[in-house]
């Protein structure tokens, strides 16, 4: 089957995307050489040539990134060239890459520029995420103070505890083990070997996963995701551009895209599960499955974002892949089917 993103636009500008880029994801400070705007010029020089266009047909740039001042989607795509067209920023944190994509896919689905490209970097401090700033309201402040009526604060990191209390939770409601969510590990680090592109490209067995230093019961380090420097970019086209460059043969349509946000059912029903994203991906996905007329059973293939095993395996069925609770039976029989 074709490959599958999900929008909210109504209008009938069909999108496209004509070419992809990317550098390989290094641990931060390893490579020289590579500030942000090098990132950027690479994995959008890619992209044009795998489009086979130059920059200056490009209307539109929207740029995302988390760890940088103001304006830096400016500077990196000036590296691309200065053509004077707008050039959009975006910070979302770990949606990041993806808003950007679909704010691009949105200008033109709404009939606003014919080719449009989104671009992602990131340039990140070594070891675990830290709070930038200490004389604001936290953005995290209602989670920390949601999840602290369940749990003990402990002085592992922030995000490592609301995902590994996700788990816990999981453990609790549905018999899930700490093996279930090492296997999805297991799988993801099995994946690496073969991805050029990968940070770490090293396979480990399932006792490796679970004897690992812990971070916070059930996760331990081969579970969580590194802090990686890198850059991603995506040119995105209306049918009209594909045809007039003769792009047919490698334009893949983007059926659609949603995103969503916290409900109330993220602080008032005392969940981690809830906490970490549960409700608001199973709106998304289930607003996706209503305007596209995809159901879960069409899927032959999912990018899953897997920054702690548990947020994974909790997504598979927010996603509307399995009923709660039955995902473990798949890690406990046969994970065949997700490597």
């Amino acid at each position: 089957m074709a490959p599958v993103l999900a929008s909210s636009c109504s209008t009938n500008h069909k999108v496209y995307v004509i070419g992809v880029g990317m550098t390989k994801f290094e641990k931060p400070g390893r490579r020289e050489n590579f500030d942000y705007p090098e990132m950027a010029l690479e994995a959008g020089t890619k992209a044009l040539q795998d489009a086979g266009i130059p920059y200056s047909e490009v209307q539109q740039a929207v740029v995302g990134y988390v760890y940088g001042d103001s304006t830096c989607g400016q500077r990196a795509v000036y590296e691309l060239g200065l053509t004077g067209i707008p050039v959009y920023n975006v910070n979302n944190n770990c949606s990041t890459g993806s808003t950007a994509l679909m704010m691009a896919e949105q200008i033109i689905a709404g009939g606003l520029a014919e080719c449009v490209l989104a671009l992602g970097f990131e340039k990140m401090a070594s070891g675990s995420l830290k709070q930038a700033f200490h004389d604001r309201t936290n953005p995290l402040d209602k989670h920390v103070a949601t999840m602290l009526n369940l749990y003990e604060l402990e002085p592992s990191p922030i995000t490592a505890q609301m995902f590994g209390n996700a788990g816990k939770e999981h453990m609790k409601k549905y018999g899930t083990r700490k093996e279930h969510f090492a296997k999805i590990a297991w799988k993801n680090h099995k994946h690496s070997i073969n991805n050029p592109y990968a940070q770490f490209q090293k396979e480990y067995s399932l006792d490796e996963i679970l004897s690992a230093q812990p971070i916070h019961e059930p996760l331990t380090k081969l579970q969580c995701c590194p802090t990686s420097d890198g850059s991603a970019a995506v040119v995105l086209a209306n049918e009209d551009f594909v045809n007039k460059y003769n792009l047919k043969s490698q334009a893949v349509q983007i059926l659609g895209m949603e995103m969503a946000t916290d409900l109330p059912s993220t602080f008032q029903d005392n969940s981690c599960i809830k906490l970490v994203g549960f409700d608001m991906t199973k709106r998304a996905c289930e607003n996706l499955y209503q305007k596209t007329g995809i159901n879960p059973q069409d899927i032959d293939v999912i990018e899953l974002h897997d920054c702690f095993s548990a947020n994974e395996l909790i997504t598979y069925e927010a996603l509307g892949l399995c009923e709660p609770g039955m995902q473990k039976r798949i890690c406990e029989n046969d994970f065949t089917c997700f490597c």
